[in-house]
C-alpha cells in the first residue's frame, strides 16, 4: 500500500469523531480498516469505492501527494462549523485513536493528594471515570472542607479526558466552574483483577492563593461502580494527615519527598 494513500486517508478520518465513526458508517471491520491506516493491507476495489464515496474524493485524488491532497481538501466545501471545529479536535482524536479500552476503570474513586494551595493538608476528593461514544471522561469534586468543624471554604468542579496510552493512565482536566487551571495527571495501570490503588504524579496549581504550578504525587482509591455518592462526598474535604482520618498507607504513598540521587519527584510501580 502506498504512503500516499496511508497519509491521505489518515487525514480524511481525522475530520471525524472517531475511527470507530468512521468504519461504522463505511460499513468496514475496524480491524481490517486499522491495516488501511497502518499500509499493512490495500483496500479491495470495492472497498476503495465505498472510501472514496464516503468521504467524497476521488480515487486519483486519494493517491495525491500528501501536501496536494490538503491542498485539495481544504479547497473542497464543508461547512463552516465542522471547518472550525476539526482542527482543534484533530489532536484529541488522535489520542484517541492510539488509547487502549479502559473499561475495567470506569466506576468512582477517592483521590487523595497534598494541597497546592493549603500548606500541609491533605485533600480527599469524589472522581468519576465514566464513558461515552467509545471514549472515556472524568470527573471530579473537590470539597474544601473541614472535617471537625464542616465549615467549607471552596468548591472545585473538574470535568476531563482519560486515555491509556504505552501502559500508562492519563487524565487530563479543568476547572469546570471558573475555567482557570488545568491539571495533568500520569498514573500506573492496574494488573490485577480487582483494582486497588492508582499511583502517580500530577501537575497544576491551586485555583487560588497565588496560582504557583507545582506538581505531588496522587493516588486514587477505587471505590466501585455503584456507590452512595451523597454518602461519599460527606467523606470528602481537607485533611491533617496527622488526625487518623486519611490511611496510613495512602499517606505514606503520597508523601512528596525526594530521595538522593533523584533530582525530580517520581513514584515507584507498585
Amino acid at each position: 500500500m502506498s504512503d500516499e494513500l496511508r497519509h491521505n486517508l489518515a487525514l480524511l478520518c481525522s475530520y471525524h469523531l472517531s475511527i470507530a465513526e468512521v468504519c461504522r458508517r463505511l460499513e468496514i471491520n475496524r480491524q481490517q480498516f486499522n491495516k488501511y491506516l497502518a499500509g499493512s493491507s490495500h483496500p479491495s476495489r470495492r472497498n476503495m469505492r465505498r472510501i472514496c464515496d464516503f468521504f467524497g474524493v476521488s480515487e486519483s485524488e486519494l493517491l495525491l501527494d500528501p501536501r496536494q491532497f490538503e491542498d485539495v481538501i481544504a479547497l473542497k466545501r464543508r461547512p463552516v462549523q465542522q471547518e472550525a471545529l476539526s482542527k482543534p479536535l484533530r489532536h484529541l482524536d488522535k489520542l484517541y485513536q492510539h488509547s487502549q479500552d479502559l473499561g475495567k476503570y470506569l466506576g468512582y474513586y477517592f483521590r487523595y493528594f497534598y494541597s497546592f494551595g493549603n500548606q500541609g493538608k491533605v485533600i480527599r476528593s469524589l472522581a468519576l471515570v465514566y464513558s461515552e461514544d467509545n471514549k472515556y471522561y472524568w470527573k471530579n469534586i473537590e470539597i474544601l472542607r473541614d472535617p471537625k468543624t464542616g465549615r467549607s471554604n471552596g468548591l472545585n468542579k473538574y470535568e476531563g479526558v482519560l486515555f491509556y496510552l504505552a501502559d500508562r493512565l492519563h487524565i487530563l482536566e479543568y476547572e469546570a466552574i471558573e475555567v482557570n487551571t488545568i491539571t495533568q495527571a500520569t498514573l500506573y495501570p492496574s494488573h490485577r483483577n480487582r483494582i486497588g490503588l492508582l499511583l502517580g504524579i500530577q501537575t497544576g496549581g491551586p485555583t487560588r492563593r497565588g496560582r504557583k504550578p507545582g506538581a505531588s504525587k496522587v493516588a486514587l482509591e477505587y471505590l466501585g461502580t455503584d456507590i452512595n455518592v451523597r454518602q461519599a462526598l460527606k467523606r470528602t474535604g481537607l485533611f491533617d494527615p496527622n488526625d487518623g482520618a486519611i490511611r496510613s498507607d495512602i499517606l505514606s504513598l503520597i508523601e512528596n519527598t525526594i530521595e538522593p540521587p533523584s533530582v525530580v519527584l517520581d513514584v515507584e510501580e507498585p
